[in-house]
């Protein structure tokens, strides 16, 4: 459903507009507002002292720009305003321009801004409810107010009140404002003191790099309002959750041609969990560049993270060459309390490209097709030192799978006589107000992990078209079917192809496994993932079986596991550390006994 167009708060014929500072939403409100109404008189509750300046950089936009001037509070300090099209104050003045309205600077600028609350909620409600509604819950609960903020009210009032008194006027002030100016239009003002003077005022360009840090919205959205403005893209252009899958889907394409790497789909399911699930701790409703960011490297890498800060803060209309100084700052300089995220991005540089003379470069061919004339099909076995990776990672995988098992069973009860297994500090702080101490009492799991599957993609593309089982060649190790691109059509070495896996089981005691894949028990399986769970399940000894993957298996493969007298163990492949999943998921096929003794030459 549509949200209601803003209406507004009327008062005879002045018409006010309560906006939150900075916040898209109210930017297009308030451009379509003024378009619709065409006041005569357009008053912003911004600084009387800095109109010139803003005036000047308003006619530059859609190239952003940054007011300067030195801070009269402390020494050797400056202020910084970014004037970005997405605030709904400049684009108030903007609109208003456009459409030949006057426009008045309320502010007298007398003194310092009274400092007030400006935690609004998330704006991006306003797509649902509407600007009116939105108004209307958060004056429910009014801001507190001083004597500071009466006397800033009452200046505001003072300027407004010597408007044309037959003209039409639309205020646009801050939300947490409109009371106090109401209030104070009641009762004629008294000319405030003179206005301050600005020592160093000036304006600059802003750098195309420092946009994502010091502007309000990021610049990939305020791009999107620039194209949405200039009747180039719809209304649902700007909604944020299409936003944040625009840019997770652009950085995925340059994350791709850097790296040669693929977000899977499981990841992007988990990206927009993360990302509510930041928004909704810092109270809102969409997550902003920096949780973005946050998720990408949480959940990829450093390199995606990289990219989704890169694509998030591009603005295309920002220049590094303007008719103004440019200036690169940073968000500290602008913001309080800014918050830091440290990317380190690993990409081959020019530096790691020189070699010192005295180490060989890795092997070539002489000439094409050299390698893949070498292959005699005969047999077929692993690496050794990769066996040993993907071991260890099925031991932890077993280990995790048990401690899933034993949070699931844990207890926690109020303390009485004994500590039992420790302090439970979640529960006791939620029962607080009992004053009452709950402890923790683990129960043991009997039994242990007999396989282990798992599944990175379920293949429903077939990409994954080397199907293969292989037995253990000593009793640590486990017997394996795995399906995989096809090794040998990436060949990097002769008799050595290089392959990723799609899905894998591993299964001990060694040397019992059959062809997994030409099986006819498991052939009623769906996809070869769930062939894999079959055949774990047939062939684990111990009770538990743990399957790692996206999605859950289907319900059915509870009744078959109870059947085989086993319990399956999912933990789902986000939870997992992507670094890790990445070290595990290349296999290197050889081709033959004798090619472990050269591997080394080849391999990295």
């Amino acid at each position: 459903m549509a949200p209601e167009l803003p209406h507004g708060l009327q008062r005879g014929n002045v018409r006010y507009f309560p906006v939150a500072p900075g916040r898209l939403e109210f930017a297009g409100a308030v451009r379509e507002l003024i378009r619709r109404e065409r006041p005569h008189v357009v008053a912003v509750e911004l600084p009387a002292g800095l109109e010139a300046v803003y005036r000047q950089a308003v006619a530059r936009l859609p190239e952003m720009s940054v007011i300067f001037y030195a801070d009269p509070t402390q020494e050797d300090s400056a202020v910084y305003i970014p004037v970005e099209p997405a605030d709904p104050f400049v684009e108030a003045i903007r609109t208003a321009l456009e459409g030949g309205a006057e426009v008045i600077f309320l502010d007298p600028d007398c003194g310092e801004r009274p400092h007030l609350a400006d935690h609004y909620p998330d704006t991006f409600a306003i797509d649902r409810i509407g600007v009116d509604r939105y108004v209307e819950a958060y004056r429910v609960y009014p801001q507190p107010r001083s004597e500071e903020t009466a006397r800033f009210a009452a200046g505001l009032a003072w300027k407004l009140q010597g408007a044309d008194p037959l003209a039409r006027v639309l205020v646009v002030v801050s939300l947490n404002l409109l009371d106090p100016l109401l209030d104070a239009m009641e009762t004629p003002q008294e000319e405030p003191p003179a206005p301050r003077k600005y020592d160093g005022l000036e304006l600059f360009n802003l750098h195309p790099e420092c946009l994502a840090e010091v502007t309000v919205e990021y610049p990939y959205l305020q791009d999107r309002y620039e194209r949405f403005r200039a009747g180039d893209a719809p209304a649902h252009f700007l909604d944020r959750r299409r936003v944040q899958f625009a840019v997770y889907r652009e950085a995925e394409e340059s994350y791709h041609l850097n790296t040669g790497e693929k977000v899977a789909h499981w990841q992007r399911r988990l990206l927009a969990r993360y990302t509510r699930n930041l928004a909704l701790v810092s109270g809102g409703l969409a997550a902003g560049i920096f949780d973005i960011a946050v998720a990408g490297r949480s959940l990829v890498d450093d390199n995606f993270a990289w990219d989704v800060w890169e694509i998030a803060g591009r603005y295309a209309e920002q220049k590094t060459e303007s008719d103004l100084r440019t200036v690169n700052i940073s968000g500290e300089e602008v913001w309080l309390n800014t918050r830091r995220i440290r990317l380190r991005r690993r990409l081959p540089s020019m530096k790691r490209r020189l070699r010192p003379a005295g180490l060989k470069p890795r092997k070539k061919e002489k000439v094409p097709g050299e390698w893949a004339r070498q292959l005699n099909g005969n047999n077929i076995c692993s690496y050794p030192p990769e066996d040993l990776v993907i071991e260890d990672y099925g031991r932890y995988l077993k280990k995790k799978g048990k401690s899933i098992l034993s949070e699931e069973r844990t207890r926690v009860e109020p303390f009485t006589t004994s500590l039992l297994d420790g302090i439970d500090i979640r529960e006791t702080i939620r029962n607080w107000h009992q004053r009452r101490i709950y402890v923790r009492h683990y129960q043991k799991v009997s039994g242990e992990v007999g396989s282990v599957v798992v599944i990175f993609d379920e293949d429903a593309a077939n990409r994954y078209d080397y199907l293969t089982t292989w037995l253990g060649e000593h009793q640590n190790e486990s017997d394996m079917a795995f399906y995989s691109t096809h090794p040998f059509a990436n060949l990097v070495g002769p008799g050595i192809g290089r392959g990723e896996y799609g899905g894998f089981l591993m299964s001990l005691p060694a040397r019992r496994m059959y062809d997994v894949w030409a099986d006819p028990d498991y052939d009623f399986a769906e996809n070869k993932a769930e062939r894999l769970l079959l055949a774990g399940l047939d062939y684990s000894i111990h009770r538990y079986v743990v399957y790692v993957a996206a999605k859950p298996p289907r319900s059915i493969f509870r009744d078959i596991a109870a059947r085989y007298g086993r319990t399956l163990v999912y933990i789902p492949i986000g939870q997992l550390s992507p670094v890790a999943l990445k070290k595990v998921r290349v296999v290197h096929v050889l081709d033959g006994y004798d090619k472990r003794a050269i591997a080394k030459q080849f391999l990295w």
